[in-house]
């Protein structure tokens, strides 16, 4: 597997975002509205971002502890995050990372499906430095 940097402008981030919106518009769009988050997810305000290819083949985006890396290195000191509880593995993978649930910000306070997580970035380093 190849990792990429990139920011949200890559046509390769680009169709796998679509067909990451497909695959949620399948699982929870029957759930809730998705449409109202559109405005909120715009690719082209991304700065960082991962591609991930097998031989040429995209085969994904956004592995979480690269993402966390690479913020590290651009010295972030904090990582946050909005997700869905109805995204059960996302959720799953975000805790093991040690994500913590904060109160829902900015556009998402209103949405109670939204389920907003944050991470100190300065502690991950150290425990991944010992």
């Amino acid at each position: 597997m190849k990792f990429q940097r990139t920011d949200g402008k890559n046509k390769d981030f680009i169709e796998n975002c679509r067909l990451l919106d497909m695959d949620l518009d399948r699982r929870v769009g029957k759930k809730i509205e998705r449409d109202k988050y559109k405005k909120y997810n715009q690719l082209d305000e991304i700065k960082e971002a991962i591609v991930v290819y097998e031989g040429n083949r995209v085969i994904g985006g956004g592995l979480v502890s690269l993402l966390m890396e690479w913020a590290v290195e651009l010295g972030y000191k904090k990582m946050v995050l909005e997700t869905g509880e109805l995204l059960a593995e996302s959720c799953a993978v975000y805790k093991k990372l040690g994500f913590q649930v904060i109160p829902n910000y900015g556009p998402y306070e209103d949405m109670p499906e939204s389920l907003c997580m944050a991470k100190d970035l300065k502690s991950w380093r150290q425990a991944d430095a010992g």
